[in-house]
């Protein structure tokens, strides 16, 4: 990885081979919040994510909208929100 905001996930991964008595959870989750006021816009948002991902966003119903890939245990998510639950 050598895009710069990669390297925090990089010094993350160092700091915990570095600190094996560092409590490290079974299951991890990174989430892109796209929260365009519109459906098209969302959707719009989330195909831009989810594309370079090589999933494929799906409509859960009420504005919302769900892409994720999993890496083993760690999942990368890409969750579309309508305006009004922003509030």
């Amino acid at each position: 990885m050598t895009a710069p905001h990669s390297r925090p996930v990089c010094e993350l991964v160092d700091f915990l081979t570095a600190n094996p008595a560092v409590a490290v959870p079974r299951h991890a989750s990174v989430v892109v919040l796209v929260d365009a006021s519109g459906s098209a816009a969302r959707r719009a948002g989330m195909e831009s994510v989810a594309s370079p991902l090589g999933v494929p966003v799906e409509d859960i119903g009420r504005g919302y909208f769900d892409a994720r890939r999993d890496f083993g245990p760690i999942s990368y998510g890409v969750v579309g929100i309508p305006p009004e639950e922003r509030k």
